[in-house]
């Protein structure tokens, strides 16, 4: 059997995206009994690389520009998680952005080192609007160094009534992350765990492929 072009897998994946929402589970996976166990996902620095530019491509996935044939370098992963509240209930219609270094370590920002090395077929930035049961997936890489920072993925949730909430996620097990300044400014050892994720092998991947979990839980519902 032919393996599909990466356009032909482009194409699939934004029409069904069933890898990460058929897994995201049903909106009562946390009931209210347990939202004493819930920790707040804390609120940390956008960070000054916030693209300046946007680009014409802004879906979900960031591996494939526009209708480009040619994908992005580095290690493919599905990014997927679900907004909750402090309930543990889902919070729809939040506009989830993310962005972060290609494998080159740079950033769609025209101040970012080694601009003019900067991954044309890496996207660099993404959205998605959650839907009923809070979810969220992406299509990118996994974070690399650069100089000054650990691995790291940015967030910005957009909710009406609400000011731009940011965050940043970490690679599980990345020597790096204890002498990362925005990390060790997380105090609280539950709040720093929760930013911590687990890029872990997709078994049964030919090409390496990763998927990672980012569950973001909120102190506030926005207005509906």
């Amino acid at each position: 059997m032919n393996e599909s072009t990466p356009f032909q897998t482009r194409r699939l994946f934004l029409r069904g995206m069933t890898f990460g929402a058929a897994a995201l589970g049903a909106p009562g996976l946390f009931s209210r009994l347990f939202a004493e166990e819930l920790t707040l996902t804390p609120r940390q620095t956008e960070g000054p690389f916030y693209p300046d530019h946007l680009p014409l491509d802004t879906d979900n996935d960031l591996i494939i520009v526009n209708d480009g044939i040619t994908p992005a370098v580095g290690e493919i992963t599905h990014l997927s998680g679900r907004i909750l509240d402090s309930r543990g209930d889902p919070i729809r219609n939040v506009l989830v952005e993310i962005w972060q270094v290609d494998n080159n370590g740079v950033y769609l920002h025209t101040r970012s080192n080694n601009h003019a090395g900067r991954d044309k077929n890496f996207q660099g930035f993404g959205r998605f609007l959650t839907g009923s049961a809070g979810e969220y997936y992406f299509r990118t890489v996994k974070p690399v160094l650069y100089p000054g920072r650990t691995r790291h993925i940015h967030f910005a949730l957009k909710m009406k009534g609400r000011e731009k909430w940011t965050t940043q996620c970490y690679v599980k097990g990345e020597p790096e992350n204890e002498r990362d300044g925005v990390f060790r400014g997380i105090k609280d050892p539950k709040a720093r765990e929760s930013v911590i994720v687990d890029f872990a092998p997709i078994k049964g991947s030919r090409i390496g492929e990763l998927a990672a979990r980012f569950d973001i839980v909120l102190g506030f519902t926005p207005e509906a």
